[in-house]
């Protein structure tokens, strides 16, 4: 079932996008914008509906976040229909990206294991250092080595063979790329600040868990620095998905 969250408020679009989304609440946010400015045509698909088939997708690929884990395939069937449909694209070179569960599912695809983290769950925001590959990405040009952005995860993943690693923080990898067509992004670069409440009041007793307060999540170290650092990365994702898209299908 496509959600009816379809956005084309750009003059010039060139690239369909279908992005999966697992729960509503963990949606593009700031991406979102500054895909459609970029010449981004996206539309929501509803992961459940993934439960039964994962029909090839010839656009660009983006997976968002979510609170069930990448290996419980059992307790979300429709994961194992993603990360199939993940290899799938990973085999064709086109373009995808995760992002947190998606980043894991894009891991699981490429023959990497996903598991709880060792060093605890890292949930609020916190900085992530680049390396010196992710320093010359082009999906992070722009942006300082080390910056504040926001995360929610407790699982973590081996790095997929042939993986390059692009940023860290000092627990666990927050990013990677598979050759020039595939990301995974552990953290969450897109999240807008004012809608992390929702996720409190979805996520409640996590963060009781783990013995944090709500403040925690929602004291922004910079909003400024982070909405346009948001955009940045927004910018970056639709010019790359532009060039591998058109060199894929060309």
């Amino acid at each position: 079932m496509l959600l009816n969250t379809k956005q084309n408020v750009h003059a010039a679009v060139d690239v369909p996008c279908s992005v999966v989304r697992h729960v509503e609440i963990e949606d593009l946010g700031y991406l979102g914008e500054a895909l459609a400015a970029g010449g981004v045509d996206y539309e929501y698909i509803d992961a459940e509906t993934l439960a039964h088939e994962a029909p090839d997708i010839a656009g660009a690929l983006i997976l968002l976040g979510g609170p069930m884990s990448a290996y419980d395939v059992e307790g979300h069937p429709y994961l194992a229909r993603e990360i199939e449909l993940v290899r799938r694209r990973l085999e064709k070179g086109w373009p995808v990206l995760g992002i947190c569960l998606g980043a894991q599912i894009v891991a699981a695809a490429a023959g990497a294991t996903v598991h709880a983290g060792e060093l605890g769950k890292e949930i609020g925001w916190a900085n992530v250092e680049l390396t010196e590959a992710g320093i010359a990405d082009p999906l992070w040009a722009g942006f300082p080595r080390r910056f504040a952005t926001f995360h929610w995860h407790g699982d973590t993943f081996v790095v997929p063979p042939g993986a390059e690693v692009l940023a860290r923080t000092d627990r666990y990898v927050q990013a990677f790329r598979i050759g020039r067509h595939a990301y995974g992004v552990q953290f969450h670069p897109e999240v807008v600040p004012k809608t992390l409440e929702s996720w409190i009041r979805a996520y409640r007793l996590e963060l009781e868990r783990e013995r944090l307060r709500s403040e925690d999540v929602l004291r922004v170290p910079d909003e400024q620095a982070h909405r346009s650092l948001a955009f940045k990365f927004g910018e970056n994702v639709a010019r790359w998905l532009r060039a591998i898209y058109h060199r894929a299908s060309g």
